[in-house]
């Protein structure tokens, strides 16, 4: 019997059930249609996180200082250790390009045009380059020293008449107190900038740390330097820089009769930051690595405030996005993997169902295949007969469930706005087990129909 007629009399029994052979090949279907769907998601995470790191921000080391027992992300457990005067020193080292503070700030609301919108935690103060020139749609960075903000698209729009670069924004802080900044640029994205505000689109509000968090957390901890409520206003809403006297000043020296004139300490008597930012000369990884070892060095020295107040219990830990994210990529490789276990038990489940309607069909057609002996079929030509029949059955499902799990990973990417990354090696491995299942599925039942004795078959009612 040639190959061709033992493909056509498969085809022809697998029409004469449609229902039973659909519902034979619908645990295959559903196995590579789940393996296919899900990890086409987990590439087009993997792909459009990763696409958010610009070149500016791969020389970036983000910084914190945690208990290294702690489990979570960036910032997970983070301490504030870190002074400007760390940062005056590692921004002094040949090896690094600039070293800047980031620290998450507490709201209430944003004010414009007398519309208010709540927001807890909206303001984020940092460096000028935190803002890198390809995140803005318009405007360009805060400077330091200056009450300017660059705002993302989640704030500019969220008030009826939408906020543009020059207008004036008022941020009421926890406390009660308020500040007015003048926006001065707007980013093209509402995503977060780096690794510590995360990836997904939220409203932020970016300051310069001097003067909206220096002057406030000094001002809080005793024995800091600066003060008042961070806007340069004093109680009654006057301007009062600390350099002439008020009416509760003695003599004009920024101090009244209830405090004492006595100079910040160095060190953590200044305001301390929760993280740091560490660029490196340029995106080299050996000029990212001489960057983290020159910082680390100062960071964990007895030169450093930071090395003071880190204890037995706080380690410092600099990682760049690339570092963080491969985190995030060995959780996804570990939930594709659970993914792709769970389908495989589908398989298996679906080459049972082969297995056992083959062996269905054997016992159905025990007069035929009597028959086809009786007329001269050889052994080889039944085996292949019934083979056929069964790799019919799994290249059936595995094109099936290649083209389902291709939608619905389109899908997916789709609904959740993800770049669409298609694992092709993953189609053509589909393809190949639906074969193998289908040859596994079928050797039994094709070996026993090969091994009928022709006379017990032609008996058979």
């Amino acid at each position: 019997m040639r190959p061709t007629e033992s493909l056509r009399l498969a085809w022809r029994s697998i029409r004469g059930h449609k229902l039973r052979s659909a519902l034979t090949t619908l645990g295959i279907v559903i196995g590579i249609a789940a393996v296919i769907a899900f990890v086409t998601l987990g590439a087009s995470l993997q792909a459009g996180i990763i696409g958010d790191i610009s070149p500016d921000d791969q020389r970036n080391s983000y910084g914190w200082a945690a208990d290294p027992d702690t489990e979570g992300g960036p910032l997970a457990g983070a301490q504030p250790v870190f002074s400007q005067d760390d940062l005056d020193a590692l921004n002094d080292d040949e090896d690094i390009d600039a070293a800047y503070g980031y620290m998450p700030l507490s709201t209430q609301a944003l004010v414009y045009e007398g519309e208010i919108s709540p927001q807890s935690d909206a303001l984020v103060a940092a460096g000028p380059p935190y803002i890198r020139e390809n995140t803005l749609e318009e405007g360009r960075q805060f400077e330091q020293g200056e009450r300017e903000a660059v705002v993302n698209p989640a704030v500019a729009g969220q008030f009826e008449e939408d906020l543009e670069v020059g207008d004036e924004l008022t941020i009421a802080l926890q406390g009660g107190q308020q500040t007015t900044v003048t926006v001065v640029g707007i980013t093209e994205s509402s995503e977060g900038l780096s690794p510590f505000e995360g990836f997904e689109p939220s409203p932020r509000v970016y300051v310069p740390t001097d003067p909206f968090y220096t002057e406030d957390a000094a001002g809080a901890i005793p024995g800091g330097g600066g003060g008042g409520d961070g806007d340069g206003t004093d109680e009654n809403g006057e301007a009062n820089d600390g350099g002439e006297a008020d009416e509760n000043d003695e003599g004009g020296d920024g101090t009244d009769e209830n405090e004492t004139d006595t100079d910040a300490p160095d060190g953590p008597g200044d305001a301390l930051f929760l993280a740091i930012v560490v660029e490196a000369e340029s995106a080299d990884e050996s000029d990212i690595d001489r960057a983290k070892e020159s910082a680390l060095a100062y960071l964990e020295s007895d030169e450093s405030d930071a090395s003071e107040l880190l204890g037995d219990d706080l380690e410092i830990t600099l990682q760049t996005s690339a570092e963080l994210l491969q985190q995030l990529e060995d959780v996804l490789d570990l939930l594709q993997n659970f993914i792709v276990g769970i389908a495989a038990i589908s398989l298996l489940v679906g080459s049972i169902g082969i297995a056992n309607i083959m062996l269905v069909s054997v016992t159905e057609r025990t007069r035929e295949i009597g028959i086809m002996k009786a007329v001269g079929a050889q052994n080889r030509e039944i085996l292949g007969l019934f083979l056929a029949e069964s790799v019919i059955l799994g290249i059936v499902g595995a094109i099936l469930g290649t083209l389902l799990g291709l939608i619905a990973g389109y899908l997916g990417a789709w609904y959740i706005d993800l770049p669409l990354v298609y694992p092709y090696e993953y189609v053509v491995l589909a393809i190949a087990v639906g074969v193998l299942v289908g040859i596994a599925a079928g050797l039994y039942p094709a070996w026993r129909a090969a091994r009928t004795d022709p006379i017990d078959a032609l008996r058979y009612e």
